[in-house]
């Protein structure tokens, strides 16, 4: 995930986050491999950006954007009744709030989602110009829509970052394409339970696993074992 950012002290480029689940499942199963998830940070570069995030205090910094985008369009226009949509848009970002955080219509809101204006995108604002890591990440996460999965035992303890509401054949193409083409059943265990086992196997026989076909939603914080044939 891109993770464009302004008026923030955070590094730029790949950054490890340090999930208390991951740690927490490592620590369980002592794999031969660990497998965090990386954020990329990349600043000021809204359009290549999955989410937005910005200090309070430097909101029109991003806003200017559209704001300059929006006007230039109005200039160029005649007829009046997007005219009106455009008057009506501008209007309301004196509040200095992002458009993604707005009540639109459906028709106004499929009106801007087509001149790809920036604060449409996913926009967390941050008071302050310091994020601690662990607090920030679920919030711009929950912001995207994006949640983990996870999959975990000896060989190795591994983060997924998904879409909210994806099911487990979307999941299972997200570790392999084969995962994917070949689905049989998911085998699913909440983290909490499968801290209490020492396998997925484990988790079966003490029936705290679940077996879902393809178009299970997948809950957040689940582990997940993919039965696939190829």
């Amino acid at each position: 995930m891109k993770i464009a950012h302004t008026g923030l002290n955070i590094s730029e480029g790949k950054v490890k986050y340090d999930d208390p689940i991951v740690l927490a499942l490592a620590d369980k199963f002592l794999p031969k491999k660990v497998t965090p998830y990386y954020f990329d940070f990349i600043s000021d570069n809204y359009e290549a950006a999955d989410i937005i995030v910005v200090a309070r205090d430097q909101i029109l910094d991003l806003l200017i954007h559209d704001i300059d985008k929006l006007e230039n369009r109005r200039e160029r226009i005649s007829e009046p009744d997007e005219r009106a949509i455009l008057d009506r848009i501008l209007l309301s970002m004196e509040e200095e709030t992002p458009l993604c955080d707005k009540t639109f219509t459906d028709s106004d809101r499929e009106y801007l989602q087509k001149l790809s204006l920036i604060s449409i995108k996913p926009t967390l604002l941050i008071d302050g110009d310091t994020v601690d890591m662990k607090e920030f990440i679920p919030r711009a996460m929950e912001k995207a829509d994006h949640m983990f999965f996870y999959t975990a035992g000896k060989e190795e303890v591994h983060a997924w970052l998904i879409h909210c509401g994806d099911d487990a054949k979307t999941c299972a193409g997200k570790i392999h394409t084969d995962l994917a083409r070949g689905f049989i059943k998911a085998e699913i265990v909440t983290v909490d339970n499968m801290l209490k086992c020492h396998s997925m196997n484990d988790a079966g026989k003490r029936g705290l696993s679940q077996l879902v076909d393809k178009d299970f939603i997948i809950p957040a914080n689940t582990v997940i074992d993919i039965r696939f044939n190829v």
